[in-house]
């Protein structure tokens, strides 16, 4: 069978961060599963596999109760099979879990009665074991959630991966309302309006002759190259405090020329530079439809 490249097992305690770390591997690329049984997990590797999935992470932990306990014997099977794979375990302090827990008001898996500090340590021992195998150890009593995100992408991804972060690029029409998701939003209506030129007025940003009056102005030009420069300083910086999705707005009056015609460009610049893209002209042709 074709080995899988990257299979990552997160177990540990509960209260520490799987879930959060989970969702930090699938914005990296990880396909990814939680609260697998154990008894699945070969087969899991080897779908993956025939599937040519490179990567994939799924978080293995007590809430499995009776399954759980065959996961240390599952792993040896895994490695006698040549599956490729690393243990990931997250724990925290005592006093940190009991506070976390008593703030989320949530019941201890392994405290039914509602001792949590009772379900903490008889966790502990029953994860020692396991606890020892692992390549990868993680304490995050100290750790804020972007601490921990970053650690995870510092581990298992590249930290300034354009790739980790989608860029939704829109242009709209500021007489349609403001978009309410916008991150950042750009106002064009201070560049020369084609709609008040006969020939271009019937025509949207989309067309060769509306781009060619938009981008034959200086200022235009001008403008891009500060826009570019301006886009090109911040978008690390939101892969760097964990963004995942960025809007990026672009309005003029109608959203039917100036607008769609630099989201076009802005789109082709991000796209050039590794990001992953989405272009939407929310208000395009909208006057038609009134």
């Amino acid at each position: 069978m074709q080995q899988l490249l990257n299979l990552v097992v997160i177990t540990g305690l509960s209260g520490a961060g799987k879930t959060e770390t989970l969702r930090c591997m699938e914005d990296i690329g990880f396909y990814c599963v939680d609260n697998m049984p154990p008894s699945l997990l070969e087969k899991f590797a080897e779908l993956c596999a025939h599937s040519r999935l490179p990567r994939a992470a799924v978080v293995c932990d007590l809430r499995g109760g009776e399954f759980f306990t065959s996961l240390v014997e599952t792993l040896s099977d895994l490695a006698s099979e040549g599956i490729i794979y690393e243990v990931l375990y997250l724990e925290a302090s005592d006093e940190v879990l009991v506070n976390r827990y008593k703030e989320s008001r949530r019941r201890h898996p392994v405290a039914p009665q509602g001792n949590i500090l009772e379900g903490i340590t008889m966790e502990r021992k029953e994860l020692a074991e396991l606890r020892g195998r692992a390549n990868l150890i993680i304490d995050t009593s100290d750790m804020t959630t972007a601490q921990l995100n970053d650690t995870v992408r510092q581990v298992f991804g590249k930290a300034h991966d354009p790739r980790r972060m989608t860029v939704s690029v829109q242009s709209f029409g500021f007489k349609y309302g403001i978009p309410l998701d916008a991150d950042t939003m750009i106002d064009v209506r201070f560049l020369p309006n084609p709609y008040y030129i006969h020939e271009l007025k019937e025509l949207c940003g989309n067309d060769e002759a509306v781009r060619d009056y938009v981008f034959g102005n200086e200022v235009a030009q001008e403008f891009m190259r500060h826009y570019y420069t301006l886009l090109d300083f911040m978008l690390p910086h939101y892969l760097d405090e964990g963004k995942n999705h960025l809007v990026v707005a672009i309005g003029c009056t109608g959203g039917q020329h100036r607008s769609v015609a630099i989201a076009n460009e802005t789109h082709k610049h991000l796209k050039e530079l590794g990001y992953y893209t989405v272009l939407n002209h929310r208000d395009l042709f909208m006057d038609d439809k009134e």
